[in-house]
């Protein structure tokens, strides 16, 4: 990207094929206000276009990852006005619906996107939170941080991502539990059911270690990283005879022979590899 837009709630940058995008109101515990809702899939987007990203990294800033949404921020102002109070509530289940699908699209970019997502989590990581980093590839943790299926505990169902997606990388009892108590998960017993794939002492510790995971991904061939992203998105979601049956469709129609060969070649000279770029987004594609 050749310039980087100022947001609101983010920061953004990309060094060595690695794009980090920070949470930057700590002071605010990174509450998701609605402009955060609509700058999450612009940027994610705009790196997914960007030939110079090939891994992202989600961080935050303070002492919490994300205290989830701003139920604030979002709150109507009928007022003590009788007929807007019934206009409102006449609207409420379309207006309810609709805002919760552009909510659950904002987090789906991460999991849409052709490059891998790290998030890395320190301290609390509430409601929101939760749905966020659950739509990334791979989760990491500060000692101190834990996670928390906030919503039961304001008499809500979590409603952005959490449940389809918590459900296919723990035990389900243990989704329940979670869901039912609003209880907090420690990071390492999210390390131990696999949420988390790994506890670090300090933020600055993680950051260093997630930064090299994603330089270490960003090394590798682009197409056959995004065919791996892919791959496991669709495994997830569909029984073992489609997912065989749509890999060999893939790498029938994805699979390149040079890159093979380049990756090869570097791996026997101790080089970095020389990939081609994934091409432009097809809605960005010049005509």
């Amino acid at each position: 990207m050749s310039e980087t837009p100022t947001y609101e709630c983010f920061d953004v940058g990309v060094t060595d094929h690695v794009a980090h995008v920070q949470l930057t109101r700590p002071e605010k515990r990174n509450s998701m206000i609605p402009s955060f809702w609509r700058e999450l899939p612009v940027i994610i987007k705009d790196l997914d276009d960007d030939p110079e990203v090939r891994a992202i990294v989600i961080s935050s800033t303070g002492p919490h990852f994300s205290a989830g949404m701003d139920l604030a921020a979002f709150g109507g102002r009928a007022g003590d006005d009788p007929d807007e109070q019934k206009r409102q509530a006449i609207r409420h289940g379309a207006s309810f619906y609709d805002n919760a699908r552009h909510l659950q699209d904002s987090f789906s970019a991460l999991e849409n996107c052709r490059s891998p997502v790290l998030a890395a989590i320190q301290g609390g990581c509430i409601g929101g939170g939760v749905d966020m980093v659950t739509a990334c590839d791979m989760r990491y943790a500060t000692a101190d941080a834990y996670l928390t299926v906030f919503e039961i505990n304001i008499g809500m169902t979590a409603d952005v991502g959490t449940f389809p997606r918590l459900v296919k990388l723990i035990p389900e009892g243990i989704v329940r539990e979670l869901a039912y108590t609003g209880r907090r998960m420690s990071a390492d017993e999210a390390k131990s059911v696999g949420l988390v794939n790994a506890v670090f002492e300090d933020q600055e510790t993680m950051l260093a270690e997630v930064m090299a995971i994603a330089r270490e991904i960003a090394s590798k061939p682009p197409l056959a990283v995004y065919g791996c992203k892919r791959m496991i998105n669709y495994a997830r979601d569909h029984n073992t005879a489609d997912g065989l049956d749509y890999i060999a469709i893939w790498n029938a129609s994805f699979l390149q022979g040079a890159e093979m060969q380049e990756a090869m070649n570097a791996n026997r000279e101790g080089r970095p590899g020389e990939f081609v770029d994934l091409p432009p987004l097809p809605e960005r594609r010049k005509p």
